[in-house]
């Protein structure tokens, strides 16, 4: 079995053409931001005046007031509500997540209460505060936010996310709108966004950012923002943030990789990504069982993604039973299958490594090739290999 030597020990090779996603390491780290962890691991540091130069970094980024570096967004997300409920009070700041007193809800549309790996309503409630939905899943009209919006009303939360319900949702300027006409601050989730500005040009009081995702820094969460709202986040370090801190690797990697984006070549890595793309439609279309189209990113971002979709009679196999064989082979290959019970999943090409594009292609032959052969395909149904995923899951470490 091919092994990738890491720290002294070996892990299953991964091709990932799922995209920047956590559970494999989200993305490759650019090589300013693995020089800056490393330069600093054996240096003591003022960790405050470091996240003073983050946030002068972050602001140069997004055109915000003040930026913080945080654990992830995940954390961001839990202390930019935190620090909408307590402001600068040092009190209150400490009596989270007792919120007796305090305004407390936060509005958050229907079709925006995902589960990001974790669901979005758990991360308000860390902070103490209580979930208002706006209107329905499929449909969330301005007079739902607006009845939503009480004297009780901390902040309102939007989510920008290819996980999130794609109609009838408002949408953010007239999101935002609606919450400066009440005064509420608006939190914006842009966790896995190529656009560090959009949310605050629009008005956004906060923005909340991976550093670990499009930007290749390490693990680390940034939130821009207004200046008052950032420092009360940064406030909450001492309090509910503090299981979540962010170490100097993780603030000065989030810096460099800041650095490295504003000096990227955008269109010659868009170039070759496009190259993986259509040398996939061109060898994998021809294939019996599959049919494959071109699709632009949900979001806006600037990235395309092979949509392939399976045939199951021609194929010999359903669309999961395609996406699980590749994952248990030697490389394991990872492919975008969240919505495979449609019969279909996508192929990622931001974190490939070169030649992955090719050695995916030969697998995908393989399989569809012997499950022809081997007629051992169309067996499981979806609901049977979401219970065996979760079984899996629940075995862990075994």
């Amino acid at each position: 079995m091919s092994k990738a030597v890491t720290g002294g020990f070996r892990l299953s090779r991964v091709i990932n053409a799922a995209g920047t996603m956590t559970s494999l390491g989200s993305s490759l780290v650019v090589p300013e931001a693995i020089e800056a962890a490393a330069s600093i691991q054996q240096q003591f540091v003022k960790i405050d005046e470091l996240q003073a130069r983050a946030s002068q970094a972050i602001a140069r980024a997004t055109g915000a007031e003040a930026g913080l570096v945080t654990a992830c967004s995940a954390s961001g997300m839990v202390l930019a509500i935190a620090a909408t409920m307590t402001g600068l009070d040092l009190a209150r700041i400490e009596r989270l997540p007792d919120v007796t007193g305090l305004p407390s809800e936060v509005v958050v549309q229907a079709g925006h209460l995902i589960n990001y790996g974790a669901p979005i309503a758990q991360a308000i409630r860390l902070a103490g505060a209580e979930v208002v939905v706006a209107g329905t899943a499929a449909q969330v009209e301005t007079f739902h936010i607006e009845d939503a919006i009480t004297e009780q009303t901390a902040a309102a939360l939007f989510v920008v996310s290819h996980h999130v319900v794609q109609d009838g949702q408002t949408d953010l300027p007239e999101f935002i709108a609606i919450c400066k006409a009440r005064g509420i601050p608006t939190i914006v989730d842009m966790a896995s966004e190529y656009d560090l500005r959009g949310a605050i040009a629009r008005g956004a009081d906060i923005a909340i950012y991976s550093a670990h995702k499009f930007l290749g820094g390490p693990t680390a969460g940034i939130i821009a923002g207004r200046k008052k709202l950032v420092q009360a986040c940064f406030l909450q370090n001492g309090g509910i943030g503090r299981p979540m801190k962010v170490g100097k690797e993780g603030i000065i990697g989030t810096i460099a990789a800041l650095e490295a984006w504003a000096q990227r070549d955008h269109a010659a890595i868009k170039a070759k990504e496009d190259c993986a793309i259509h040398y996939w439609l061109e060898e994998l279309s021809s294939v019996t069982g599959l049919a494959c189209d071109i699709h632009a990113d949900w979001t806006g971002n600037p990235i395309d993604r092979l949509r392939v979709s399976v045939r199951p009679v021609e194929a010999g196999l359903y669309a999961w039973e395609l996406a699980d064989r590749l994952a248990n082979r030697d490389p394991a290959i990872y492919v975008r299958d969240d919505l495979v019970e449609h019969g279909y999943f996508f192929l990622d090409p931001c974190n490939l490594k070169p030649g992955d594009e090719k050695e995916i292609v030969a697998a995908m032959r393989d399989i569809l090739a012997s499950a022809r052969i081997q007629g051992d395909g169309l067996c499981a149904s979806f609901t049977e290999r979401r219970r065996r995923k979760l079984a899996a899951h629940l075995r862990w470490p075994d």
